[in-house]
């Protein structure tokens, strides 16, 4: 997420010309031993109670700060729980393969931010309505009824606070959202986003999930290893999908003076989920990478042909006129 972009834009250049003094003259450090290794992780795990009563200090020390931050904690659990029930089946959920496809579609985010003034909400409201729209097309291609019905997507956010910015680990916690698949008006897809979303948001769900998954700082790592073997090994039918949106330097960047000139994103499938959606911004574009699982979704470059179909609806909607050429969908295995 936000911590691989860092990592990605310090990687490459931010100019064509490079200076090339200084080259070859970092040396690494030695390798660490074995004895090395385990003092370091049995340190990190004897730190973690006293950085959990340093927090206690503070929150001690601002009792009416810490109230109001363990109610929001308390109420993004509950709401994280209610998510949890089943969904009704379809044909995104089921067992899935080794093999992998991989579609792509983009789009431009001036076109985005048109969209979003004409009929309010964020851009990312504006993407998800159009990923709604290629899952629905995908679906009705399906033969699916979507009479009222939505596809749930775990969508990932960072809870990236100021004190993390710049530290290269995983800061992430997801909320639950509702693709409304079985509306077919473009501009009533993104009002629902919108209004879902905004809800999600006040209801600190975000919160709750990440209070979830912090649990694991306190897990025995045996435990926690054991956990997770059982959790990829059962059926999930809490979710459907997973819709992941990364915000990308807006920037160009180079690499040995050669421009980069679209991002795609990739994103792994796990458990019972057959297709997934990663999107990724870079320098004006917006780049969404589909995942399929070989057997089971041979169709989902109609996912990504919906998407950009989606947008153009959009658009046409808010009197603008696309400024990217639309690029026809392709699929590798």
């Amino acid at each position: 997420g936000i911590a691989g972009t860092d990592l990605f834009t310090a990687i490459l250049d931010h100019e064509a010309e490079t200076p090339t003094s200084g080259a070859g003259t970092w040396q690494p450090g030695p390798q660490p031993s074995g004895l090395h290794l385990a003092v370091d992780a049995m340190w990190r795990l004897l730190l973690i109670p006293y950085a959990e009563l340093r927090a206690v200090g503070r929150a001690s020390a601002a009792p009416g700060w810490a109230l109001t931050r363990l109610r929001d904690l308390v109420e993004g659990a509950l709401s994280y729980a209610r998510r949890i029930p089943p969904t009704e089946p379809n044909s995104l959920v089921g067992n899935i393969g080794p093999h992998r496809r991989w579609t792509w579609a983009n789009a431009d985010l001036d076109d985005m931010k048109t969209i979003r003034q004409a009929f309010g909400g964020t851009v990312n409201d504006v993407i998800l309505a159009a990923i709604s729209n290629g899952f629905r097309e995908l679906l009705l291609s399906r033969g699916e009824d979507l009479d009222g019905r939505t596809v749930r997507s775990m969508v990932p956010v960072s809870v990236r606070g100021p004190e993390g910015e710049g530290v290269p680990d995983n800061r992430v916690s997801a909320m639950w959202a509702e693709l409304p698949v079985g509306i077919d008006d473009p501009v009533e897809q993104l009002r629902s986003i919108s209004a879902q979303l905004e809800g999600l948001k006040e209801s600190r769900q975000a919160l709750g999930g990440r209070v979830l998954t912090s649990m694991g700082d306190f897990a025995p790592p045996m435990l926690l290893a054991l956990g997770t073997r059982l959790a990829a090994r059962t059926p999930q039918r809490a979710v459907n999908t997973v819709t992941t949106n990364v915000p990308g330097p807006q920037i160009p960047l180079y690499c040995w003076g050669r421009r980069m000139l679209a991002a795609y994103p990739y994103v792994p499938l796990a458990g019972s989920v057959r297709v997934g959606v990663a999107i990724f911004s870079y320098d004006g574009g917006i780049y969404v990478g589909v995942t399929g699982d070989y057997d089971s979704a041979p169709d989902v470059g109609v996912l990504c042909e919906g998407v950009e179909t989606g947008l153009h609806r959009l658009l046409a909607a808010a009197g603008g006129g696309s400024r990217a050429a639309s690029q026809t969908a392709k699929t590798t295995t």
